[in-house]
């Protein structure tokens, strides 16, 4: 069902947002270079496939291996900006779940630099089609804004971000449903408009879900983000112990 949901509903938005999907194209492509973006990501099975997307940054951009973007870096475009502000450089991924590498709804693909950094547990997060969007997509959609703030952004990814985002993706994975992936693009939509009132609906539908208080509280987002073990780290420090 959810795979048959995911070739109606893409087929169906590359039809719609075509126009869109063109003049963006058209508007990037006035710098005399390609106007997309297609980098390796790690897919299901950890298989990699080349996952599109609308160029919002400098030619080049990825050379300096800082895999994780602050609100401020100066690599970005003007028209990158404004895309990456309402996610419209993410229309093209459409095509990728057209192709079956992706789904609407899954944990976020990765890089393979930062698949290499997963424990056992993480690996997990390969057992389904990464996804456009899910909790951590809504909960971390400021991402750009807390890098900001930190000297390394790679570094502050890994520590901050990445131990929740994890716990969030297997958290979904195990309780996933056709319904849960209809409230999470649901959601995704009223981020765009309003991030506070996208919170409480993710706080809602994972108090809901019956998950844990310490995930409930990291995604109200309502705390300051301190360093954090990912999900399986004392399971190896024990096992190496």
């Amino acid at each position: 069902m959810k795979r048959l949901f995911d070739c109606i509903a893409a087929t169906a938005a590359l039809i719609i947002f075509s126009p869109v999907i063109i003049i963006c194209l058209l508007l990037i492509a006035r710098d005399g270079h390609w106007p997309l973006y297609s980098p390796y990501r790690a897919g299901r099975g950890n298989r990699p496939f080349r996952m599109h997307k609308m160029r919002s940054m400098v030619v080049g951009a990825d050379k300096n291996k800082m895999d994780t973007t602050s609100a401020n870096d100066n690599r970005i475009t003007k028209i990158g900006a404004t895309m990456r502000r309402y996610k419209l450089d993410e229309l093209t991924q459409l095509w990728n779940i057209v192709m079956g590498d992706m789904s609407f709804v899954g944990p976020r693909p990765q890089i393979d630099r930062e698949v290499a950094l997963y424990t056992p547990v993480e690996m997990r997060l390969l057992d389904v089609r990464p996804g456009i969007t899910d909790f951590s997509s809504i909960v971390f959609s400021d991402l750009g804004d807390i890098m900001a703030s930190h000297g390394d952004p790679n570094i502050a990814y890994n520590q901050l971000v990445r131990p929740w985002k994890s716990r969030l993706g297997l958290y979904y994975i195990e309780n996933r449903s056709f319904y849960v992936d209809m409230m999470l693009i649901a959601l995704t939509a009223v981020a765009i408009v309003s991030r506070d009132k996208a919170l409480k609906g993710v706080v809602w539908l994972l108090e809901n879900m019956g998950a844990d208080a310490d995930l409930i509280r990291v995604a109200s987002r309502k705390e300051p983000l301190v360093p954090t073990p990912p999900p399986g780290a004392d399971d190896i420090v024990t096992s190496r112990g």
